[in-house]
Protein backbone atom coordinates (compact mmCIF):
# COMPACT_ATOMS: atom_id res chain seq x y z
CA UNK A 1 0.00 0.00 0.00
CA UNK A 2 1.52 3.35 0.76
CA UNK A 3 2.52 4.61 1.85
CA UNK A 4 19.95 -13.33 11.70
CA UNK A 5 21.28 -12.05 14.90
CA UNK A 6 25.33 -11.65 13.78
CA UNK A 7 28.31 -11.09 15.21
CA UNK A 8 27.65 -7.59 13.80
CA UNK A 9 26.00 -6.91 17.07
CA UNK A 10 29.41 -6.47 19.03
CA UNK A 11 29.54 -2.74 20.02
CA UNK A 12 33.30 -1.94 19.05
CA UNK A 13 33.17 -4.29 15.99
CA UNK A 14 31.31 -4.71 12.70
CA UNK A 15 31.71 -8.52 10.94
CA UNK A 16 33.88 -7.90 7.54
CA UNK A 17 31.40 -10.28 5.49
CA UNK A 18 33.09 -13.20 3.51
CA UNK A 19 32.53 -16.25 1.04
CA UNK A 20 33.79 -19.69 0.70
CA UNK A 21 33.89 -22.65 -1.69
CA UNK A 22 33.67 -25.79 -0.45
CA UNK A 23 32.40 -29.07 -2.78
CA UNK A 24 31.38 -26.17 -5.43
CA UNK A 25 28.85 -24.80 -3.25
CA UNK A 26 28.78 -21.52 -1.67
CA UNK A 27 26.82 -20.23 0.90
CA UNK A 28 27.00 -17.18 3.28
CA UNK A 29 28.74 -15.93 5.81
CA UNK A 30 30.92 -13.50 8.11
CA UNK A 31 34.86 -13.46 8.50
CA UNK A 32 36.59 -15.16 11.48
CA UNK A 33 37.89 -13.01 14.10
CA UNK A 34 40.54 -15.61 15.11
CA UNK A 35 43.30 -13.99 13.74
CA UNK A 36 42.94 -11.05 16.22
CA UNK A 37 45.64 -10.71 18.88
CA UNK A 38 45.67 -8.63 22.26
CA UNK A 39 48.40 -6.93 21.10
CA UNK A 40 46.76 -5.60 18.04
CA UNK A 41 43.64 -4.48 19.77
CA UNK A 42 45.89 -2.44 22.60
CA UNK A 43 47.47 -0.76 19.64
CA UNK A 44 44.25 0.23 18.00
CA UNK A 45 42.24 3.08 18.31
CA UNK A 46 39.21 1.35 19.21
CA UNK A 47 35.90 4.14 19.60
CA UNK A 48 32.39 2.38 20.45
CA UNK A 49 30.11 4.71 18.96
CA UNK A 50 26.44 4.92 19.89
CA UNK A 51 24.07 3.75 17.56
CA UNK A 52 21.72 6.57 17.13
CA UNK A 53 19.99 8.90 19.66
CA UNK A 54 17.22 7.27 21.17
CA UNK A 55 15.47 10.41 21.97
CA UNK A 56 14.69 11.22 18.55
CA UNK A 57 11.77 11.04 15.85
CA UNK A 58 9.44 8.09 16.98
CA UNK A 59 8.38 7.06 13.28
CA UNK A 60 12.28 7.04 12.24
CA UNK A 61 12.92 4.53 15.46
CA UNK A 62 9.86 2.47 14.45
CA UNK A 63 10.98 1.93 10.75
CA UNK A 64 13.94 1.31 11.70
CA UNK A 65 12.88 -1.38 14.38
CA UNK A 66 10.49 -3.29 11.90
CA UNK A 67 12.91 -2.96 8.79
CA UNK A 68 12.57 -6.88 8.38
CA UNK A 69 9.15 -6.42 7.40
CA UNK A 70 10.19 -4.15 4.94
CA UNK A 71 12.76 -6.85 3.60
CA UNK A 72 9.74 -9.03 3.32
CA UNK A 73 7.38 -7.06 1.92
CA UNK A 74 10.31 -6.41 -0.82
CA UNK A 75 10.64 -9.77 -1.55
CA UNK A 76 7.35 -11.07 -1.95
CA UNK A 77 5.94 -12.39 -5.47
CA UNK A 78 4.10 -9.47 -6.26
CA UNK A 79 7.00 -6.62 -5.94
CA UNK A 80 9.38 -9.06 -7.57
CA UNK A 81 7.50 -9.45 -10.55
CA UNK A 82 5.97 -5.83 -10.82
CA UNK A 83 9.80 -4.88 -10.48
CA UNK A 84 10.96 -7.06 -13.42
CA UNK A 85 8.15 -5.84 -15.57
CA UNK A 86 6.10 -9.13 -16.38
CA UNK A 87 3.63 -9.07 -13.53
CA UNK A 88 0.65 -10.33 -15.00
CA UNK A 89 -2.15 -7.61 -16.03
CA UNK A 90 -4.72 -9.19 -14.39
CA UNK A 91 -2.76 -9.85 -11.40
CA UNK A 92 -1.71 -5.70 -11.15
CA UNK A 93 -5.70 -5.41 -12.27
CA UNK A 94 -6.46 -6.92 -9.03
CA UNK A 95 -4.13 -5.42 -6.89
CA UNK A 96 -5.49 -2.01 -8.30
CA UNK A 97 -8.93 -2.83 -7.41
CA UNK A 98 -7.66 -4.04 -3.89
CA UNK A 99 -5.82 -0.73 -3.18
CA UNK A 100 -8.70 1.12 -3.91
CA UNK A 101 -10.65 -0.35 -1.50
CA UNK A 102 -7.84 0.61 1.09
CA UNK A 103 -7.59 4.00 0.35
CA UNK A 104 -10.77 4.32 0.46
CA UNK A 105 -10.83 3.42 4.15
CA UNK A 106 -7.29 5.05 4.53
CA UNK A 107 -9.09 8.65 3.38
CA UNK A 108 -11.61 7.81 6.00
CA UNK A 109 -8.90 7.06 8.47
CA UNK A 110 -7.37 10.76 7.82
CA UNK A 111 -11.22 12.26 7.83
CA UNK A 112 -11.36 10.91 11.29
CA UNK A 113 -8.15 11.72 12.90
CA UNK A 114 -8.66 15.46 11.43
CA UNK A 115 -11.67 15.40 13.13
CA UNK A 116 -9.63 14.17 16.76
CA UNK A 117 -6.60 16.69 16.70
CA UNK A 118 -7.00 19.80 19.05
CA UNK A 119 -4.53 21.95 16.96
CA UNK A 120 -5.55 24.11 13.83
CA UNK A 121 -1.81 23.26 12.24
CA UNK A 122 -2.27 19.39 12.39
CA UNK A 123 -6.14 19.47 11.60
CA UNK A 124 -4.66 21.47 7.98
CA UNK A 125 -2.05 18.83 7.75
CA UNK A 126 -4.08 15.79 8.76
CA UNK A 127 -6.42 17.87 5.40
CA UNK A 128 -3.47 17.95 3.17
CA UNK A 129 -2.43 14.51 3.29
CA UNK A 130 -6.22 13.57 2.68
CA UNK A 131 -5.96 15.23 -0.22
CA UNK A 132 -3.04 13.47 -1.76
CA UNK A 133 -4.99 10.13 -1.05
CA UNK A 134 -7.63 11.91 -3.32
CA UNK A 135 -5.21 12.12 -5.73
CA UNK A 136 -3.75 8.91 -5.89
CA UNK A 137 -7.33 7.13 -6.33
CA UNK A 138 -7.24 9.25 -9.37
CA UNK A 139 -4.21 7.76 -10.50
CA UNK A 140 -5.89 4.68 -9.94
CA UNK A 141 -8.81 5.63 -12.10
CA UNK A 142 -6.19 6.54 -14.80
CA UNK A 143 -4.84 3.47 -14.84
CA UNK A 144 -8.50 1.82 -14.76
CA UNK A 145 -9.34 3.92 -17.90
CA UNK A 146 -6.13 2.74 -19.66
CA UNK A 147 -7.07 -1.05 -19.31
CA UNK A 148 -10.11 -0.92 -19.53
CA UNK A 149 -11.82 -1.90 -15.94
CA UNK A 150 -14.04 -0.78 -13.26
CA UNK A 151 -11.61 -1.72 -9.92
CA UNK A 152 -15.10 -0.47 -7.68
CA UNK A 153 -17.49 -3.13 -9.47
CA UNK A 154 -14.61 -5.63 -11.17
CA UNK A 155 -13.53 -7.14 -7.32
CA UNK A 156 -14.43 -7.01 -4.06
CA UNK A 157 -12.33 -6.66 -0.84
CA UNK A 158 -10.41 -9.71 0.14
CA UNK A 159 -9.98 -11.19 3.50
CA UNK A 160 -6.03 -9.28 3.39
CA UNK A 161 -7.66 -5.83 2.16
CA UNK A 162 -10.51 -6.34 4.79
CA UNK A 163 -8.41 -7.08 7.73
CA UNK A 164 -6.18 -3.94 7.29
CA UNK A 165 -9.12 -1.38 6.32
CA UNK A 166 -10.99 -2.38 9.39
CA UNK A 167 -7.95 -2.35 11.96
CA UNK A 168 -7.03 1.42 10.32
CA UNK A 169 -10.63 2.82 10.72
CA UNK A 170 -11.05 1.26 14.81
CA UNK A 171 -7.85 2.77 15.63
CA UNK A 172 -8.81 6.10 13.73
CA UNK A 173 -12.40 5.47 15.79
CA UNK A 174 -10.42 5.17 19.09
CA UNK A 175 -10.98 1.37 19.46
CA UNK A 176 -7.09 0.38 19.92
CA UNK A 177 -6.91 -3.77 20.27
CA UNK A 178 -3.48 -3.34 21.11
CA UNK A 179 -3.78 -1.16 24.73
CA UNK A 180 -6.63 -0.38 27.21
CA UNK A 181 -9.02 1.95 24.66
CA UNK A 182 -9.57 5.40 25.11
CA UNK A 183 -13.02 4.95 26.16
CA UNK A 184 -15.43 7.58 26.02
CA UNK A 185 -13.72 10.82 24.05
CA UNK A 186 -14.27 13.88 25.77
CA UNK A 187 -11.11 16.29 26.38
CA UNK A 188 -8.93 17.40 23.60
CA UNK A 189 -6.22 15.19 25.09
CA UNK A 190 -7.85 12.40 24.52
CA UNK A 191 -9.12 12.95 21.08
CA UNK A 192 -5.28 14.03 20.27
CA UNK A 193 -4.08 10.46 21.39
CA UNK A 194 -6.74 8.96 19.32
CA UNK A 195 -5.22 11.38 16.24
CA UNK A 196 -1.66 9.85 17.57
CA UNK A 197 -2.86 6.28 17.45
CA UNK A 198 -4.58 6.72 13.75
CA UNK A 199 -1.03 8.15 12.47
CA UNK A 200 1.00 5.45 14.10
CA UNK A 201 -1.62 3.28 12.37
CA UNK A 202 -0.70 4.91 8.74
CA UNK A 203 2.15 6.06 8.74
CA UNK A 204 4.06 2.80 8.31
CA UNK A 205 2.10 2.79 4.65
CA UNK A 206 3.11 6.19 3.47
CA UNK A 207 6.75 5.30 4.12
CA UNK A 208 6.94 1.47 3.01
CA UNK A 209 5.44 3.11 -0.17
CA UNK A 210 8.12 5.91 -0.85
CA UNK A 211 10.44 2.88 0.24
CA UNK A 212 9.64 0.13 -2.36
CA UNK A 213 8.97 3.17 -4.95
CA UNK A 214 12.82 4.53 -5.00
CA UNK A 215 14.05 0.57 -4.79
CA UNK A 216 12.44 -0.35 -7.91
CA UNK A 217 13.30 2.94 -9.60
CA UNK A 218 16.88 2.24 -8.57
CA UNK A 219 16.43 -0.66 -11.07
CA UNK A 220 14.70 0.65 -13.77
CA UNK A 221 16.77 1.28 -16.91
CA UNK A 222 16.32 5.03 -17.83
CA UNK A 223 16.74 4.83 -21.65
CA UNK A 224 13.67 1.98 -21.37
CA UNK A 225 10.14 2.79 -22.00
CA UNK A 226 8.31 -0.84 -22.62
CA UNK A 227 8.56 -1.08 -18.34
CA UNK A 228 4.85 -2.10 -18.03
CA UNK A 229 4.61 -0.71 -14.63
CA UNK A 230 7.39 2.54 -15.17
CA UNK A 231 4.33 5.13 -13.95
CA UNK A 232 3.57 3.10 -10.93
CA UNK A 233 6.99 2.80 -9.64
CA UNK A 234 7.93 7.16 -10.67
CA UNK A 235 4.76 8.16 -8.82
CA UNK A 236 6.08 6.30 -5.40
CA UNK A 237 9.63 7.00 -6.14
CA UNK A 238 9.10 10.93 -6.40
CA UNK A 239 9.85 13.99 -4.35
CA UNK A 240 6.17 14.62 -4.07
CA UNK A 241 5.41 10.99 -2.21
CA UNK A 242 8.52 10.96 -0.39
CA UNK A 243 7.32 14.46 0.87
CA UNK A 244 3.65 13.23 1.87
CA UNK A 245 5.48 10.50 3.40
CA UNK A 246 7.84 12.70 5.74
CA UNK A 247 4.96 14.95 6.49
CA UNK A 248 3.22 11.88 8.05
CA UNK A 249 5.80 11.19 10.25
CA UNK A 250 6.40 14.64 11.45
CA UNK A 251 3.05 14.57 12.57
CA UNK A 252 3.23 11.48 14.50
CA UNK A 253 5.91 13.06 16.33
CA UNK A 254 4.43 15.92 17.00
CA UNK A 255 1.52 14.45 18.40
CA UNK A 256 3.18 11.90 20.61
CA UNK A 257 5.05 14.34 22.41
CA UNK A 258 2.37 14.47 24.96
CA UNK A 259 2.07 10.56 25.17
CA UNK A 260 3.26 8.62 28.27
CA UNK A 261 5.42 5.27 27.90
CA UNK A 262 2.88 3.35 28.28
CA UNK A 263 1.19 5.25 25.48
CA UNK A 264 3.89 5.33 23.01
CA UNK A 265 4.26 1.39 23.33
CA UNK A 266 0.71 1.07 22.06
CA UNK A 267 1.94 3.01 18.98
CA UNK A 268 4.86 1.20 18.27
CA UNK A 269 2.41 -2.09 18.69
CA UNK A 270 0.24 0.03 16.08
CA UNK A 271 3.09 0.50 13.71
CA UNK A 272 4.18 -3.16 13.97
CA UNK A 273 0.35 -4.73 13.20
CA UNK A 274 0.07 -2.32 10.32
CA UNK A 275 3.78 -3.56 9.04
CA UNK A 276 2.35 -7.03 9.12
CA UNK A 277 -0.67 -5.84 7.38
CA UNK A 278 1.25 -4.53 4.61
CA UNK A 279 3.29 -7.66 4.29
CA UNK A 280 -0.35 -9.61 3.98
CA UNK A 281 -1.45 -7.29 2.00
CA UNK A 282 0.82 -7.47 -1.03
CA UNK A 283 1.07 -11.50 -0.77
CA UNK A 284 -2.85 -11.99 -0.97
CA UNK A 285 -2.07 -10.77 -4.92
CA UNK A 286 -3.23 -13.37 -7.10
CA UNK A 287 -0.03 -14.77 -8.82
CA UNK A 288 -0.46 -17.21 -11.52
CA UNK A 289 2.92 -16.68 -13.29
CA UNK A 290 6.15 -18.55 -12.85
CA UNK A 291 8.17 -17.17 -10.11
CA UNK A 292 11.16 -16.88 -8.28
CA UNK A 293 10.72 -16.51 -5.05
CA UNK A 294 9.80 -17.79 -2.23
CA UNK A 295 13.23 -20.31 -2.78
CA UNK A 296 10.24 -22.84 -1.32
CA UNK A 297 7.86 -22.03 -3.76
CA UNK A 298 9.61 -20.85 -6.98
CA UNK A 299 9.29 -22.80 -10.10
CA UNK A 300 12.97 -22.30 -10.64
CA UNK A 301 15.04 -25.02 -10.94
CA UNK A 302 17.18 -25.72 -7.69
CA UNK A 303 20.24 -28.45 -8.80
CA UNK A 304 22.20 -30.46 -6.79
CA UNK A 305 24.48 -32.96 -7.43
CA UNK A 306 26.24 -35.96 -5.53
CA UNK A 307 29.71 -35.03 -4.04
CA UNK A 308 30.91 -38.04 -5.97
CA UNK A 309 29.82 -35.92 -9.15
CA UNK A 310 30.34 -32.49 -8.33
CA UNK A 311 33.81 -31.91 -10.31
CA UNK A 312 31.01 -32.93 -13.52
CA UNK A 313 28.34 -29.98 -13.04
CA UNK A 314 26.30 -31.60 -16.10
CA UNK A 315 26.45 -35.17 -14.19
CA UNK A 316 23.45 -36.81 -12.17
CA UNK A 317 21.71 -33.58 -11.32
CA UNK A 318 18.85 -33.90 -8.95
CA UNK A 319 16.00 -31.41 -8.28
CA UNK A 320 15.57 -30.32 -4.33
CA UNK A 321 12.07 -30.30 -3.99
CA UNK A 322 9.83 -27.23 -2.25
CA UNK A 323 8.84 -29.55 0.45
CA UNK A 324 12.38 -30.43 1.23
CA UNK A 325 13.79 -26.65 0.82
CA UNK A 326 11.38 -25.48 3.42
CA UNK A 327 11.79 -27.93 6.05
CA UNK A 328 15.57 -28.19 5.73
CA UNK A 329 15.88 -24.54 5.98
CA UNK A 330 13.20 -23.88 8.56
CA UNK A 331 15.71 -26.56 10.75
CA UNK A 332 18.85 -24.60 9.91
CA UNK A 333 17.29 -20.79 10.98
CA UNK A 334 15.53 -22.54 14.28
CA UNK A 335 18.92 -24.27 15.17
CA UNK A 336 20.93 -21.06 14.45
CA UNK A 337 18.62 -18.71 16.30
CA UNK A 338 19.28 -21.54 19.64
CA UNK A 339 22.14 -22.33 19.22
CA UNK A 340 23.36 -18.32 18.37
CA UNK A 341 21.32 -17.25 21.91
CA UNK A 342 23.27 -19.89 23.59
CA UNK A 343 26.43 -18.98 22.40
CA UNK A 344 26.07 -14.96 23.65
CA UNK A 345 25.10 -16.53 26.85
CA UNK A 346 28.19 -18.58 27.71
CA UNK A 347 30.40 -15.95 26.82
CA UNK A 348 28.95 -13.45 28.93
CA UNK A 349 31.20 -12.93 31.89
CA UNK A 350 29.48 -12.80 35.04
CA UNK A 351 30.62 -9.39 35.78
CA UNK A 352 30.81 -6.38 33.53
CA UNK A 353 34.51 -5.27 33.28
CA UNK A 354 35.08 -2.27 35.18
CA UNK A 355 37.95 -1.42 32.00
CA UNK A 356 38.59 -2.45 28.74
CA UNK A 357 39.78 -5.96 28.67
CA UNK A 358 41.39 -7.02 25.44
CA UNK A 359 42.22 -10.43 25.93
CA UNK A 360 38.45 -11.04 27.16
CA UNK A 361 37.17 -9.78 24.04
CA UNK A 362 39.39 -11.24 21.89
CA UNK A 363 38.54 -14.63 23.36
CA UNK A 364 34.63 -13.83 23.30
CA UNK A 365 35.02 -13.08 19.19
CA UNK A 366 37.19 -16.05 18.42
CA UNK A 367 33.81 -17.89 20.13
CA UNK A 368 31.10 -16.17 18.28
CA UNK A 369 33.44 -16.66 14.92
CA UNK A 370 33.47 -20.39 15.49
CA UNK A 371 29.90 -20.53 15.96
CA UNK A 372 29.45 -18.87 12.97
CA UNK A 373 31.85 -21.50 10.80
CA UNK A 374 29.79 -24.28 12.59
CA UNK A 375 26.73 -22.61 11.58
CA UNK A 376 27.75 -21.90 7.67
CA UNK A 377 29.17 -25.67 7.38
CA UNK A 378 25.75 -27.07 8.07
CA UNK A 379 24.45 -24.90 5.04
CA UNK A 380 27.03 -25.92 3.16
CA UNK A 381 26.40 -29.40 4.03
CA UNK A 382 22.40 -28.76 3.58
CA UNK A 383 22.93 -28.27 0.01
CA UNK A 384 19.76 -25.71 0.13
CA UNK A 385 21.58 -22.59 -1.14
CA UNK A 386 23.61 -24.96 -3.47
CA UNK A 387 24.65 -22.94 -6.21
CA UNK A 388 23.43 -19.75 -4.92
CA UNK A 389 26.44 -17.74 -3.45
CA UNK A 390 25.09 -15.05 -1.07
CA UNK A 391 27.42 -12.73 0.92
CA UNK A 392 26.33 -11.18 4.16
CA UNK A 393 27.67 -7.64 3.85
CA UNK A 394 29.49 -5.96 1.03
CA UNK A 395 33.05 -3.73 1.27
CA UNK A 396 34.96 -2.26 -1.57
CA UNK A 397 38.04 -4.23 -0.83
CA UNK A 398 35.90 -7.08 -1.06
CA UNK A 399 34.47 -6.46 -4.08
CA UNK A 400 38.18 -5.37 -5.42
CA UNK A 401 39.19 -8.64 -4.20
CA UNK A 402 36.27 -10.61 -6.10
CA UNK A 403 37.03 -8.64 -9.16
CA UNK A 404 40.69 -9.94 -9.34
CA UNK A 405 39.22 -13.64 -9.73
CA UNK A 406 36.12 -13.04 -11.91
CA UNK A 407 33.63 -12.72 -9.17
CA UNK A 408 30.93 -10.11 -9.26
CA UNK A 409 28.86 -9.20 -6.07
CA UNK A 410 25.25 -8.56 -7.40
CA UNK A 411 22.36 -7.55 -4.44
CA UNK A 412 20.37 -10.19 -4.14
CA UNK A 413 16.87 -8.18 -4.90
CA UNK A 414 18.10 -6.95 -8.15
CA UNK A 415 19.67 -10.35 -8.91
CA UNK A 416 16.03 -11.63 -8.47
CA UNK A 417 14.42 -8.96 -10.61
CA UNK A 418 16.93 -10.09 -13.14
CA UNK A 419 15.81 -13.44 -13.07
CA UNK A 420 11.97 -12.86 -13.16
CA UNK A 421 12.96 -10.93 -16.14
CA UNK A 422 14.26 -14.31 -17.64
CA UNK A 423 10.99 -16.32 -17.07
CA UNK A 424 9.19 -13.81 -19.02
CA UNK A 425 11.29 -15.26 -22.03
CA UNK A 426 12.47 -18.39 -21.27
CA UNK A 427 11.08 -22.35 -20.13
CA UNK A 428 13.40 -22.47 -16.88
CA UNK A 429 16.35 -20.34 -15.22
CA UNK A 430 17.92 -22.45 -13.29
CA UNK A 431 20.85 -21.37 -10.12
CA UNK A 432 23.93 -22.24 -11.97
CA UNK A 433 26.89 -22.72 -9.78
CA UNK A 434 30.49 -21.69 -10.50
CA UNK A 435 28.56 -18.76 -12.34
CA UNK A 436 30.92 -16.20 -10.76
CA UNK A 437 28.13 -14.21 -9.40
CA UNK A 438 28.06 -13.69 -5.38
CA UNK A 439 24.62 -12.36 -4.48
CA UNK A 440 24.93 -9.46 -1.00
CA UNK A 441 22.36 -9.38 1.65
CA UNK A 442 22.62 -7.03 4.26
CA UNK A 443 20.28 -9.29 6.83
CA UNK A 444 19.70 -12.67 7.90
CA UNK A 445 15.93 -11.04 7.21
CA UNK A 446 17.03 -11.22 3.65
CA UNK A 447 18.12 -14.70 3.42
CA UNK A 448 15.09 -15.88 4.78
CA UNK A 449 12.08 -14.34 2.86
CA UNK A 450 14.50 -15.38 -0.15
CA UNK A 451 14.40 -19.09 0.95
CA UNK A 452 10.78 -19.24 2.94
CA UNK A 453 9.43 -15.57 2.25
CA UNK A 454 7.32 -14.07 4.86
CA UNK A 455 7.10 -15.79 8.45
Amino acid sequence: MRFLKSISSSPLFKSIPSFSSSSNQLSFFRSSSSNLKSSSLSSMGVVAVSGGDEQGSIARRFWIKFKKETVFSLYTPFVVSLASGNLELDTFRHYIAQDVHFLKAFAQAYELAEDCADDDDDKLSIRDMRKSVIDELKMHASFAQEWGFDPAKDTSANSATVKYTEFLLATASGKVEEGKGVGKIATPFEKTKVAAYALGAMTPCMRLYAFLGKELMGLLDPAEDSHLYKKWIVNYASESFEASALQTEDLLDKLSVSLTGEELEVIEKLYHRAMKLEINFFSAQPITQRIVVPLSRAEIAILTAPKTDQNDPEKSLVRMSSADLRNTWGLLSTQYTEEYEQCIESILPSEKAGEFNSEGLCKALEQLSDFEKRANSRVVESGVLKDVGIVVGSSESLRRLGSQFGVSLVPLFSGLVKKQKEFGGSESSNWKGLSGTLYTVSSWAEIHAFVLGPP
